[in-house]
């Protein structure tokens, strides 16, 4: 029997898996963005995580640099929340 623990532990190693991708860059982006933001995330704001993370990573990559807008506001919120946790840890 798995507890309530282990399995929001399952799912964040799950979704450390999913953000692992093709670019360094991407990387560095989702995976502070799954240490910082995840965890006091409302459910709507996963769901649209975890839709970002099924995207190709051409497309992912254009949205979390910048280069592309999401027409979802849901989406949108949270690629506001990963490229500023970005922008809030580049050293000056």
């Amino acid at each position: 029997m798995t507890t309530a623990g282990g399995a929001a532990r399952a799912d964040a190693a799950r979704l450390r898996w999913r953000c692992r991708r093709g670019m360094r860059e991407l990387d560095v982006l989702l995976e502070r963005y799954l240490e910082r933001g995840w965890p006091q995330a409302g459910a709507a704001e996963r769901a649209a995580f975890a839709a970002l993370l099924e995207l190709p990573d051409p497309e992912l990559a254009a949205l979390c640099l910048g280069q592309a807008r999401s027409g979802d506001p849901l989406v949108a919120a949270v690629l506001a929340e990963i490229t500023y946790s970005d922008r809030a840890h580049v050293p000056r």
